[in-house]
């Protein structure tokens, strides 16, 4: 008899998937990953490091996979709604973008809501009386204005396991949008929203779906596509002497690419200089 409560119980737990998903079974993996712990690095075993900072352009195909959907869909979001419902409703901090500090001042959930372009108009309506008056509406934000990140990584070579190894320290979604005052969008605005220490948010982005192209049945998560390096970015600073300034502040146009294709091959080539064929 109990064998044959179990296998009910079974059933009805298939068929409520199937109902929800359309799916023979219940899709249990990524919410219930974790995310591998990092190996443990001593500070003696260091003997190379620098930070850079990478932006992620989402209109690039390789990036899609981050950007939409654009809604809750099919059990997946955009990679914004993820850190969004994280400091909803999991306790993920934000932090506010104040140029050297990234992580220095937390902001709050509704100062969050505002820098993504949530705002509270005040209406003049008449009711069926006649009467005039004045009505507060809450404008929502639209996350799809969200079009580029920020990544802020540290790169450094661990001679105990002999790699060059890479950290990612923050990520920073950047808001992408027109001024009411300019109805032609001739002069798009870019904002920093918030910055996310992204230890504290692994967890969060190992048990958030992500497209897989190429198999419905195995999908990746957010902690796959970063830790995996499966998007396209650009470097667009490194640690230096002159507070961390950006590639354009000293270069312009096609050199700040060039300068960028620089500093990737340093790190590339400095770990090839170390081996001795």
């Amino acid at each position: 008899m109990a064998i044959i409560a179990m296998l009910q119980c079974l059933d009805t737990v298939e068929c409520q998937a199937q109902e929800l998903l359309g799916l023979p079974y219940e899709k249990i993996h990524t919410v219930n990953r974790k995310p591998v712990p990092y190996q443990y690095v001593r500070e003696s075993d260091v003997m190379w490091s620098k930070i850079i900072w990478r932006r992620i352009e989402l209109k690039e195909r390789a990036n899609h996979h981050l950007y939409f959907p654009k809604r809750p869909q099919d059990g997946r979001m955009s990679l914004i709604d993820v850190l969004l419902e994280g400091i909803h409703t999991q306790g993920l901090t934000a932090y506010e973008e104040n140029g050297d500090d990234e992580f220095g001042t937390i902001v709050t959930e509704k100062n969050v809501h505002t820098n993504m372009g949530s705002k509270t108009e005040t209406l003049t309506v008449e009711d069926l009386d006649g009467n005039i008056e004045s009505k507060i509406v809450e404008q929502a934000y639209n996350s799809a204005e969200v079009q580029a990140y920020l990544l802020k990584e540290l790169w450094f070579f661990d001679k105990q396991r002999s790699v060059m190894d890479v950290r990612i320290i923050g990520i920073c979604p950047i808001r992408i949008y027109y001024r009411d005052d300019d109805p032609n969008m001739e002069s798009p605005q870019q904002k920093k929203v918030f910055w996310i220490y992204y230890p504290e948010a692994r967890k969060i982005l190992s048990n958030a779906e992500c497209f897989n192209m190429k198999n419905d049945a195995q999908r990746l998560n957010f902690e796959d596509i970063f830790q995996k390096r499966f998007f396209s970015s650009y470097i667009f600073a490194e640690s230096n002497v002159y507070d961390n300034r950006t590639i354009q502040q000293y270069a312009q146009g096609e050199e700040c690419l060039l300068e960028a294709e620089r500093i990737k091959e340093q790190i590339f080539n400095f770990e090839q200089d170390l081996w001795e064929y």
